[in-house]
């Protein structure tokens, strides 16, 4: 299975839509879908869910902080936009608010006296989607239901598009402003919570897991390095997910499941000896480039970033933008699918257009 799936790669042309094969010789859709979903590159976005700050706010925050207001000053439309668009990786930042009304009047809008906020779903209770509670809360989904309702709806109206990834940051490390909103911690019930509502939504087969990877074999790093990740043919119309934090969290997430038994989500680790050790985040492709071909040649998925805190779109430098996609990662994450007018015409595209590629580093 391992070989034909291999041989199934080197046969693909390299400037070959993996999402919308052409047809031509080497480009058929049998062809396609023969390949193992590793073989794939595909562009993301990074935190996906966020929203400019509002004008008075940031002028207060230029004020207070001119290197931390240009870092957050970038925003994204819609997610059905971006899937549009060809995103097939999504970026969501975590904060638990079981009770609902955690974050009806952020301190950023109180400190400007007020303006334009939507608080109702913010009364909700459950997890929110916000990049920095109480600061840069303003998301094009502000709860993690509806975000995830949003990508599922688009994912059955395109059920052929290639699997997207959603990453998970878990946020829970008070900010140090005067006056901010308390963040509960992500323990035991709340690392369940982020399951409960991942199956709530996903529940119905369209989700890759940990168990369906790892099968038989003793654990999910094993099935990983034996190829176990699907063809593109059975990972079609499905995403998966990935909890994007250090240590501590993923051993809090996996503790009496090494494998993540049972568990929704994939996590990352910088251990590529560990049991669950099958999806890793190294975000500059330049540092990274060694750990990035080692992960990618036991079988993990991995996801880097082509762009940093604006700076990619201010200077017009493309080289970490270069050097993500010759990586051989399977999603590379931008903020900028379209370009900020107002910095320059920086923008990232997959390298020949179309949705996915045959990643680099599977050589014709």
């Amino acid at each position: 299975m391992i070989t034909a799936l291999l041989a199934a790669a080197l046969s693909i042309s390299a400037g070959c839509d993996l999402e919308r094969p052409s047809g031509a010789p080497g480009c058929t859709r049998a062809e396609v879908d023969a390949l193992p979903m590793t073989a794939m590159q595909v562009v993301g976005t990074h935190n996906s869910y966020k929203q400019a700050i509002a004008p008075a706010e940031m002028k207060l925050l230029r004020a207070m902080s001119p290197r931390t207001a240009d870092s957050l000053d970038y925003s994204h439309p819609a997610l059905t936009e971006q899937l549009a668009a060809g995103a097939r990786q999504l970026e969501l930042d975590l904060v638990r608010d079981p009770e609902g009304g955690r974050w009806t009047r952020p301190l950023g809008l109180r400190m400007a006296g007020g303006g334009d906020y939507d608080a109702g779903p913010m009364a909700q209770p459950g997890l929110k989607v916000m990049h920095v509670p109480d600061i840069d809360y303003r998301s094009v989904c502000p709860t993690f239901r509806a975000c995830l309702e949003e990508v599922r709806t688009w994912s059955a109206r395109h059920p052929d598009h290639l699997p997207i990834l959603i990453m998970m940051n878990l946020k829970d490390e008070q900010i140090s402003v005067p006056g901010a909103t308390r963040l509960l911690p992500f323990d035991a019930a709340g690392m369940d919570e982020v399951d409960e509502e991942v199956r709530a939504v996903f529940g119905d087969g369209r989700l890759i897991t940990p168990d369906g990877i790892r099968g038989e074999r003793p654990t999910l790093a094993a099935a990983v390095q034996a190829g176990g990740w699907p063809s593109l043919r059975a990972a079609r119309g499905k995403v998966f997910f990935a909890i994007d934090e250090g240590a501590a969290k993923v051993a809090l997430y996996s503790r009496g499941r090494p494998s993540l038994e049972g568990r929704a989500a994939f996590v990352n680790t910088d251990r590529l000896d560990a049991p669950y050790a099958a999806y890793i985040t190294l975000n500059d492709p330049g540092k990274d480039a060694a750990r990035i071909a080692e992960a990618r040649r036991q079988g993990m998925i991995v996801r880097t970033r082509a762009d940093a805190d604006t700076a990619e779109a201010r200077t017009g430098e493309t080289g970490r933008r270069e050097a993500a996609f010759a990586s051989g990662a399977s999603y590379v994450s931008t903020d900028y699918m379209k370009p900020d007018l107002r910095h320059g015409d920086y923008q990232v595209d997959l390298p020949g257009g179309g949705v996915g590629r045959r990643s680099p580093d599977v050589r014709p």
